[in-house]
């Protein structure tokens, strides 16, 4: 007999130890370390801006727009797996303790992003509105959890809906509606977010209503979403070690391959560094991600006043986008072919620690640039010499004796 709260368990017990043994390396690796001190430095620039912070700034639209967001972000963690279609779809009329359980769990594990949120803009809602009392933000803050909750139920409601554009306007009016709410709370004005509130629970009604009137649930889409966040969730991991299970998507960018690959000569020694080029391009996140690097690393430097963190920073964001792309040796290691080439292994590995100092120094020269464009000298030179001694020494120190203890 199908018992759906042992399923659930089954399920729940299986999910944490797939994430667990992810969520390890995270924590532990170096880019953590890097993360912490951006995040410190941040915080240390976000208190001197707010002592300067101007009267009319709009404190209101930033918390209504962050916390809307928050809370219109939802979504269900259902577990569910592609194999659920055939032997579980059977028993779905069982399955109400299983999905109960599992919102329940989706609500505790994003309330990491409501803590979040309230740390990082409450200096900024006590800087602005000095003689307001403390409980005040904690009011607004348990009206934040409430709506979650609620937010959370109508996405679920909403799952059952099988027009994609019925689901998409309904999102973005209860963002909407999330945003009046919250913004007008902030602002002092109960009349208006009390309007909102009510529209609010009218529309999360018509989501209820609605979703009654389907013919069961929307299996195919409940899957599809949970593939899609766990392969999010792996594509992170990958940053700091090797996953398996995630799948990449090839893109063409035509252009772009022919950028970096019209210059390579046919010779049998050149097979990885036209390998490895176009699978920078191509494969994976790995040109979006070294191109997300390089403009956070340069937003911070262009608004950073002061020079030495100017340099950190640029020495920071060379360091994460070298090690992350330190990856593309272990891309291709499903690919049997790959082993029948003609080719050396420390040629494979010459060809990977070529291209690395290559992306590494157009990062270097793209900060020096900045640097000189500001007026930065000073900073400019040492980004420019440091940063070519760092990428040297840590692409043929640290990055060769990791590929090379992979053979």
């Amino acid at each position: 007999m199908f018992d759906a709260g042992e399923f659930f368990k089954h399920r729940f017990s299986a999910h944490l130890k797939e994430t667990s043994r992810y969520l390890k390396y995270i924590f532990n690796g170096h880019i953590a370390v890097a993360m912490l001190f951006f995040i410190s430095a941040l915080a240390f620039y976000y208190q001197r801006w707010l002592a300067e912070l101007p009267e009319n700034f709009p404190t209101a639209l930033i918390i209504g727009i962050l916390f809307a967001a928050v809370a219109t972000y939802s979504p269900v963690r259902t577990m569910l797996q592609e194999a659920d279609l055939v032997f579980i779809l059977p028993a779905e009329h069982k399955m109400g303790i299983y999905f109960r359980n599992t919102l329940i769990y989706s609500f505790v594990i994003q309330l990491y992003l409501v803590l979040l949120a309230a740390a990082m803009l409450g200096p900024l809602y006590f800087a602005t509105f000095a003689n307001r009392q403390g409980s005040m933000y904690l009011l607004l803050l348990l009206v934040l959890l409430i709506f979650k909750a609620w937010n959370l139920l109508a996405n679920w409601w909403m799952l059952r809906i099988r027009d994609k554009n019925i689901r998409t306007a309904e999102q973005c009016v209860r963002f909407l509606l999330n945003f009046a709410v919250f913004y007008f709370a902030v602002d002092g004005f109960m009349e208006l977010a009390s309007i909102a509130t009510i529209l609010f629970i009218s529309l999360c009604l018509w989501d209820w209503r609605t979703s009654k009137q389907q013919f069961g649930l929307n299996w195919n889409l409940l899957v599809e979403k949970d593939i899609h966040r766990m392969q999010t969730f792996y594509r992170i991991a990958n940053m700091f070690t090797d996953v398996p299970h995630l799948k990449t998507k090839v893109k063409k960018r035509q252009w772009l391959t022919s950028l970096v690959s019209k210059n390579i000569p046919l010779r049998r020694k050149a097979t990885f560094d036209y390998l490895y080029r176009i699978t920078f391009v191509r494969s994976g996140d790995y040109f979006g991600m070294y191109v997300r690097l390089i403009i956070i690393g340069g937003l911070l430097i262009w608004y950073v006043p002061n020079m030495w963190m100017k340099i950190i920073f640029a020495i920071l964001f060379l360091y994460m986008s070298i090690f992350q792309m330190m990856s593309l040796y272990q891309h291709h290691r499903t690919i049997v072919w790959l082993d029948i080439y003609p080719v050396e292994k420390n040629v494979r590995q010459q060809s990977l620690l070529k291209w690395l100092m290559q992306l590494a120094m157009l990062q270097v020269i793209l900060f020096a640039v900045l640097l000189a464009v500001l007026g930065v000298y000073t900073a400019c030179a040492v980004v420019f010499v440091g940063g070519s001694v760092f990428s040297y020494i840590f692409v043929q120190g640290y990055i060769k004796r990791k590929i090379t203890a992979v053979n």
